[in-house]
């Protein structure tokens, strides 16, 4: 009896450190909220867009505007994307698309679409763009060399796009309950993740290790990209989870995820299991409270980083692992 006290006592005392809802630092980068975010792949930056219609491309060294930016006529823009280099960004309203360069300031193109919307979209390192569009058709398009592909894989409206750092391969994920992982040159297929329901969002290990799926219902899975074969799938109890943002730890061994109901969580890649969790902080007043997590970055010194509409970029140190 009293080893079954001990070991409740553990657990409670184990749930009770894993969850952490202060931050150890924070900055207000949209006084009114955001509409959308990105952080640099080092951390080093945020690009923001508010809901006063203007991006602004955040130093998070010392929290100073490095660029002030406005895109087209209405400047709603709900997409941002940052290259792993931080030379381009990619800022993005439902019918078009501008890049930047991120040293200058300078615009580099502005794209207009003709037809369907814009549901994600992302930058490489070379200035290749990913776009995914609600008729299901995924454009990748080289910004300097105009080089043009429509890759047709999918059947239904895309969620969510990735793209390796080189440009070179692509993960997808649509309504059609697929993530498929392909070579932007070819437009050939090299793995398809089925899931179970439609897939909501996609992510790519810069190093080319693995990558990650998650459906709108119970099914979150970590994907070897050489063999095709599931490593993991996130250990949660509720019958669906819907992820806003995603990353893959520096090092590769574990995900940290963001939730449209203000949870940040640490995963382990090779287990699934959760790690810690935080909650985000909401605007002052907010009604309803809650704050969706736009996107997640790791810092060379292993603080996590957040933006949210809350419009707060927040740190989060986080309790380091126990050896196994």
């Amino acid at each position: 009896m009293r080893k079954q006290i001990l070991l409740a006592l553990s657990a409670i005392l184990m749930i009770a450190c894993t969850q952490q809802d202060t931050p150890t630092k924070m900055w207000e980068h949209a006084t009114d909220g955001a509409l959308a975010a990105d952080i640099a792949q080092d951390g080093s930056l945020a690009l923001v867009s508010s809901s006063f219609h203007d991006i602004i491309l955040w130093d998070l060294d010392d929290n100073s505007q490095k660029h002030r930016w406005a895109q087209g006529d209405e400047n709603l823009v709900l997409f941002t994307s940052l290259s792993p280099n931080n030379k381009y960004a990619v800022t993005a309203e439902k019918d078009s698309f501008a890049v930047w360069d991120v040293e200058s300031g300078k615009s580099l193109t502005y794209t207009k679409l003709r037809e369907s919307n814009i549901r994600d979209i992302v930058i490489s390192n070379d200035g290749d763009v990913l776009y995914g569009k609600v008729n299901g058709v995924v454009v990748h398009v080289n910004i300097f060399s105009g080089r043009r592909i429509e890759f047709l894989g999918h059947s239904e409206k895309i969620n969510s796009v990735a793209l390796s750092p080189n440009g070179r391969y692509a993960l997808t994920g649509g309504s059609d309950y697929v993530a498929l992982f392909w070579d932007t040159k070819t437009a050939q297929v090299i793995h398809r993740f089925i899931h179970p329901s439609r897939i909501t969002k996609v992510a790519l290990d810069p190093q080319g290790r693995f990558a990650f799926s998650a459906g709108s219902q119970r099914q979150s899975s970590i994907w070897d990209l050489k063999s095709g074969k599931e490593i993991s799938r996130l250990q949660y109890q509720s019958r669906s989870r819907v992820f806003s943002a995603v990353r893959f730890s520096n090092d590769g061994s574990e995900l940290f995820t963001g939730s449209p109901g203000r949870l940040l969580n640490r995963w382990d890649v090779s287990t699934g299991q959760q790690l810690e969790q935080w909650t985000i902080t909401p605007r002052k007043d907010s009604r309803p409270v809650s704050s969706v997590i736009f996107a997640i970055s790791e810092s060379k010194s292993g603080t996590i980083i957040t933006e949210s509409s809350s419009g707060y970029a927040e740190f989060w140190t986080p309790t380091p692992s126990q050896p196994q």
